[in-house]
């Protein structure tokens, strides 16, 4: 994966620390999405192999403090929301004292940041009153399909009953809105979608289906086996009228009520509807990266600004971190994001680490 050229402090950025984060096209960035760790419980097919995964190294992980330090130089530029994700970010063992800590971390008009977090929810209901109690406002949680054998198989793991747990947990819980997530799948899982937003509907959620990306780790992903944004709508609509909810914003999904509300169904349609021009999101990988689009092929190296170069040839004591440099560094990522991600284009490659490297 090609890295970018650390910056020289903030003067690699034509506006000093504290200003909003502007790319090239006018996007403001508010959405900072936080991988804790590359490892998950879960094998889910689209994402990576059985086995034979090649983990980030424990060296390499951010630490605690060096995520605090990200997070207050980006809620100091303008970014409002963390969502932690992995991997899986249950299986982080401070994964309570992230939340409090980044849940302690205000913006420059003294507002707390939002904190929201994607998890296969095997741990949840063990963890939930401590996420909760430490300042965790929203989550989403993946499920895929509600059959204890499609489960198995689509994860290759028989844990289909530890995630209904964690559902019927964060229902019970005061964290809203609820989203369950699910990725539409021809011949796996798209004769379930109405009986997904029926379960979603039943626990005071709202499901949003997610069209298949090229993200998995094997690199197999074929575009004829993706369930399209008019393929859903079309099998939801003969169970409901579906509305359109007008004013997404920067919202990644696309709404609708059905039969006229409350309750809605979302769809992110990234490959055949691509909302790039509205998108606000930048990613830190569990190892220290930057990422202005999943679908990048550049990174952005904060591990020298956080650790030192010294300490990272393991030659010296920990660096403290360069907030200069970290926030020159936000500056330069977002000055490189493109127009799009050019799914569609013949020239695109896809990018070489997995989803669950990369973070959701």
């Amino acid at each position: 994966m090609p890295v970018a050229p650390a910056p020289v402090g903030a003067a690699s950025s034509p506006a000093g620390p504290g200003a909003p984060l502007i790319d090239t096209h006018g996007r403001v960035h508010r959405d900072l999405r936080i991988s804790l760790t590359d490892r998950c419980s879960l094998r889910c097919t689209y994402c990576m192999p059985e086995q034979g995964n090649e983990w980030l190294a424990k060296t390499s992980i951010l630490t605690l403090d060096e995520i605090e330090a990200v997070a207050r130089v980006a809620a100091a530029d303008g970014i409002t929301t963390f969502r932690l994700t992995g991997g899986e970010p249950l299986l982080r063992t401070d994964i309570v004292d992230v939340v409090r800590r980044l849940a302690a971390i205000a913006g420059p008009d003294g507002r707390p940041v939002d904190i929201a977090m994607t998890t296969n929810g095997i741990r949840l209901r063990e963890l939930l009153p401590g996420l909760v109690d430490a300042g965790l406002n929203r989550l989403n949680i993946s499920i895929d399909t509600l059959r204890r054998d499609r489960f198995r198989e689509l994860t290759r793991r028989d844990r289909l009953d530890d995630v209904l747990d964690g559902i019927a947990a964060a229902a019970a819980s005061p964290l809203r809105p609820l989203k369950l997530n699910a990725v539409a799948m021809r011949g796996v899982n798209d004769d379930e979608l109405v009986d997904l937003v029926e379960f979603a509907v039943a626990h005071g959620a709202q499901m949003r289906f997610i069209e298949q990306m090229p993200l998995d780790a094997g690199h197999t992903w074929d575009r004829s086996s993706m369930v399209t944004q008019d393929e859903i709508l079309g099998r939801l609509a003969e169970r409901w009228t579906l509305t359109p909810v007008p004013g997404r914003g920067r919202a990644p999904a696309a709404r609708w009520t059905l039969d006229g509300g409350p309750d809605t169904v979302g769809v992110i349609a990234s490959v055949t509807a691509p909302f790039c021009g509205d998108c606000d999101r930048l990613r830190l990988t569990a190892d220290g990266q930057l990422r202005n689009c999943l679908f990048s092929t550049t990174e952005y190296d904060l591990l020298p600004l956080l650790r030192g170069d010294a300490h990272r040839q393991a030659q010296g004591p920990v660096a403290a971190p360069d907030e200069a440099g970290i926030d020159g560094m936000l500056r330069s990522c977002v000055r490189g994001k493109l127009p799009g991600h050019a799914i569609n284009d013949p020239s695109f490659l896809q990018p070489a680490r997995g989803m669950n490297a990369i973070g959701g």
